[in-house]
């Protein structure tokens, strides 16, 4: 009885809680204007996912897709003890009511390859699966072929170095807003490192850094937080004035829904 009350509990808030719509209102200043990052409204990125080692060391970001699925970057590498931490804001509180969780099965795109950073792209199957609510809800995922215009400002999340001198990551969850590019914007800064699984957001005074990797790049679409790109890669020194590189979603997508689909 207890576990079919937790299946209903869980496929109520599945509907409770739709893909895309924080329960929290995010505020972007540069959603508008770009600016360098800033911190996130707490829960306001609900989907937001911290992958951190058995220590607690926070090594790469995640987007929740469903109750028991995660997606991040295939360079991200998530092993069998890592943890995958969902409604997580502040690192350095004890007092937020994370989610602490297992991977059970960790699925990485068969054609990534980590010369070219082609497809870099795992989906993590938890564990358990994670209980939905105001902190925690999964974003909705860009659908094959749709385009999302360069000029576009859209919206990165993570806890990666503000410097990438820095030593230590924040322990408060950074947002900044960037600007898609095309793909031939993009040649002009990495040239033919640039392929068709990957988009472009930047070089316009703010950038993803280092231990954003596996993060969102998040666009609203009809009212809804739609996952376009995954943080891939891009300077070595996270210049402000060069685009970050995404894993194209759309590109992507119809693997996502094979994994998922037929496990």
């Amino acid at each position: 009885m207890a576990f079919l009350t937790l299946v209903s509990c869980l496929a109520l808030a599945s509907a409770t809680y739709g893909c895309g719509i924080p329960s929290i209102s995010p505020v972007v200043s540069g959603y508008a204007r770009i600016v360098n990052g800033e911190e996130a409204v707490p829960g306001s990125w609900p989907w937001q996912v911290s992958l951190q080692d058995s220590t607690g060391w926070h090594y790469c970001g995640g987007s929740l897709l469903n109750s028991n699925w995660v997606v991040t970057a295939a360079h991200c590498s998530v092993g069998a003890t890592d943890r995958i931490v969902l409604g997580e804001h502040d690192r350095s509180s004890s007092a937020e009511a994370i989610q602490s969780l297992a991977a059970a099965t960790v699925f990485t795109h068969p054609n990534w390859n980590s010369d070219t950073i082609n497809n870099d792209i795992s989906l993590v199957k938890l564990a358990t699966p994670a209980v939905l609510g105001s902190t925690v809800s999964p974003v909705c995922l860009a659908n094959p072929g749709e385009v999302y215009d360069d000029g576009r400002i859209c919206v990165t999340s993570g806890w990666g170095k503000t410097r990438w001198i820095a030593f230590n990551t924040p322990s408060k969850l950074q947002q900044t807003a960037l600007p898609v590019l095309s793909n031939d914007q993009c040649k002009t800064y990495w040239g033919t490192n640039i392929s068709d699984v990957m988009v472009c957001a930047g070089a316009a005074g703010s950038s993803s850094c280092m231990g954003d990797s596996g993060g969102p790049l998040v666009c609203q679409k009809n009212g809804a937080w739609t996952l376009v790109g995954i943080v891939s890669w891009g300077s070595s020194t996270c210049s402000t004035s060069s685009p970050g590189v995404y894993a194209r979603v759309t590109e992507l997508r119809s693997w996502v829904d094979q994994i998922v689909a037929s496990n």
